[in-house]
């Protein structure tokens, strides 16, 4: 009974709009007063424990790098860079808005960042070009997915922490999926251009093309930099964070002089408003972990996995079936914190990598990021096109197709795209 009135405060709590991460506080919170075993002091405990892992500073730091960066108007130079690439394709600027989302993925790690610093930009421009509202929001929310999948990308951080596997491992195994989404999605942006008519740009000569690299070398070297350091063993991943945030203020402030001083104050002040979003979240979901853990829900649904799905692809199936279910509804983090204690020991128990399954639920928490009613990339899309949550998500669906298709292909035939963190050994 007790657990049923919880999961009803936490679906009406979710219902009145009320932020994810006191919703899972306050449910645990209730839940741990409702019990007489457990003293209430051990909701605090769980909140500090929750966050105190060298690792999680990684995140904030992440966070950080990428708010550098958008002040800085990196994403400008990135845009134009990706322009001169790809512009001169049907659909050029579909085309570089994709690009751009890979280069993004690269420097910042986080897909929202992705979405508001990009789609800005691109999605007034496209609608100048006369592309529809909605492939503008289309193309821009399901592009910026890739932020969490390829490197650098915070939720990998949270998973490497909460599933005790190498960060840096995650990171390489997130690289071929991330730019199959990409190519896949610029391959779909080609066939509609082509029936819609949408325009491409002229095709710049090669120096000039050389040109605009140079201009965005530097910050496209921010990923390189990054996964050099902690696959050389020379860095762990908070200590990479530290560089790649040193590495944004160098360039903004004294390479591209885009930032002054006096844009410091606000660049923090949004970090840690965000971070201290993410960290609530992730230290409420340890205290709500603790509760879940007293009723048994890992032990109950771990056997109900062992007892009827017996063998990998089953298990596997039905993971990918829970995550597109979760992402729909939770924020990343307290998806991540919540779930993955619960399948990750039946997955070890089948025998699958868990930074195979790792990969796959990243994958299946970033769909999340463009579905109702939660799908924060999706809604941020919309308002800067000014167009309603219900077209957007309809003109999103062959996006979402495409990214399950290739779900698929890397949960079953992990050979192609795992192979890169196989040569790594650290």
């Amino acid at each position: 009974m007790t657990g049923l009135l919880l999961v009803l405060l936490f679906a009406v709590l979710l219902v009145i709009g009320l932020p994810i991460a006191f919703v899972i506080a306050v449910t645990a919170y209730a839940g741990i007063a409702m019990l007489d075993t457990i003293p209430m002091t051990t909701v605090v405990q769980r909140m500090f424990s929750g966050l105190d892992s060298f690792i999680l500073l990684a995140v904030p730091l992440f966070i950080l790098a990428a708010n550098i960066m958008n002040q800085g108007k990196i994403s400008d130079m990135l845009i134009k860079f990706a322009v001169s690439l790809v512009g001169h394709i049907k659909g050029g600027l579909a085309q570089a808005n994709i690009v751009v989302s890979m280069f993004f993925g690269g420097i910042s790690g986080a897909s929202t960042a992705d979405t508001a610093g990009v789609g800005k930009i691109l999605i007034p421009n496209m609608l100048k070009e006369n592309y529809s509202k909605e492939t503008s929001v289309a193309v821009t929310a399901a592009s910026s997915t890739m932020g969490m999948i390829i490197p650098p990308s915070i939720p990998m951080v949270i998973y490497g922490s909460i599933a005790n596997v190498s960060v840096g491992k995650m990171f390489m195994a997130g690289i071929i999926p991330g730019v199959a989404i990409g190519v896949a999605q610029m391959i779909y942006v080609n066939f509609v251009a082509k029936k819609h008519g949408y325009p491409s740009h002229q095709r710049l000569k090669m120096v000039e093309v050389l040109k605009e690299g140079i201009k965005s070398l530097p910050p496209l070297l921010t990923p390189v930099i990054i996964l050099g350091g902690i696959v050389g063993g020379i860095v762990t991943p908070t200590e990479a964070a530290v560089i790649a945030c040193l590495y944004a203020f160098i360039l903004s402030f004294f390479f591209y002089r885009t930032i002054k001083v006096k844009d410091l104050m606000p660049i923090l002040y949004d970090t840690l408003k965000l971070s201290s979003l993410t960290l609530f979240a992730l230290a409420a979901a340890s205290a709500l972990g603790r509760l879940i853990s007293y009723y048994n829900v890992p032990v109950i649904i771990g056997n109900f996995f062992t007892q009827n799905m017996p063998y990998k692809w089953m298990f596997i199936v039905a993971v990918i079936l829970l995550f597109l279910l979760i992402g729909m509804i939770l924020d990343t983090v307290p998806a991540i914190i919540l779930f993955v204690p619960i399948v990750l020991p039946t997955a070890l128990t089948l025998g699958i990598d868990p930074i195979h399954i790792g990969v796959v639920i990243m994958m299946c928490l970033a769909i999340g990021l463009v579905t109702p009613p939660y799908g924060l990339c999706l809604l941020l899309a919309s308002q800067i096109a000014k167009l309603q949550i219900g077209k957007s998500f309809k003109a999103v669906l062959p996006y979402i197709g495409i990214i399950l298709v290739v779900i698929l292909a890397v949960a079953f035939v992990p050979a192609i795209f795992m192979w890169l963190p196989e040569m790594f050994d650290f």
